[in-house]
């Protein structure tokens, strides 16, 4: 049986890693305080309603949720500029042949089960995979959405000045209710997405077995050892 010879590589550095995972607790809380707050349960308490401060609690933590995912978000930009090659945002232009390329390979591997006759070693990325790096963008933009219409709603409640910047964003939607609905409803889309992407992590971490799991806690994958073009990383296998 033939053995595959892997390289460990250094992929994820370690912001990449600590963004990906304040955001996954981010996300988190965020959609757990967001269905209490779209739809307060009943609770029964001996106590004064001005001593019972429940509520409060759940959108003090919802904010400062909010707070973490805007941050994270902004941190996360500044680091497509200083990070290395696979975390640049470069590593996300969708404009070139072999971006879509991987697309369709990737398309018929995980969305059509199909297994190629030969493996084609040039289509594995190291990095994000196509449709990876266009679901991103596409998210970008989503959380742009959450972003705005969760702060446009804050705004008129929020003492401090960076909410306060959004408050023109209900009057631009056509008020709060309306605001709040694409508030929900981009809220469904993240976790449409988390489901898919949590899937296709497991799926592709077995069906490659490059270390697709362990490389958001360590930073490392496992690259095939094979002649790449510069342009395909290997200045990044020669200096590792």
């Amino acid at each position: 049986m033939k053995t595959k010879n892997f390289k460990r590589v250094m992929v994820w550095e370690l912001p990449v890693r600590i963004f990906h995972w304040l955001n996954v607790l981010a996300i988190i809380v965020l959609v757990l305080t967001g269905f209490l707050i779209a739809n307060p349960p009943a609770i029964l308490s001996s106590m004064e309603a001005t001593n019972l401060h429940s509520f409060g609690i759940i959108r003090v933590i919802h904010f400062i949720a909010a707070y973490v995912f805007f941050f994270v978000m902004i941190l996360r930009l500044y680091w497509a500029f200083v990070g290395n090659q696979f975390s640049h945002w470069r590593a996300f232009w969708p404009f070139n042949k072999k971006t879509w390329n991987n697309f369709w390979h990737v398309l018929k591997i995980d969305i059509f089960l199909m297994n190629e006759k030969e493996e084609d070693v040039s289509k594995l990325s190291i990095g994000h995979n196509s449709v990876a790096k266009l679901s991103y963008i596409a998210m970008f933009f989503l959380a742009l959405i959450m972003v705005f219409t969760g702060f446009g709603l804050y705004s008129d409640m929020a003492s401090w000045w960076l909410p306060k910047l959004f408050g023109w964003v209900p009057a631009f939607l056509g008020g709060d209710i309306f605001t709040r609905q694409i508030h929900h409803i981009t809220m469904w889309t993240f976790i449409f997405f988390s489901m898919i992407h949590v899937y296709l992590v497991l799926y592709h971490d077995w069906l490659e077995g490059r270390g697709e799991v362990s490389s958001m806690f360590g930073g490392y994958k496992f690259v095939r050892k094979i002649r790449f073009k510069k342009s395909d990383m290997e200045e990044s296998l020669e200096n590792k």
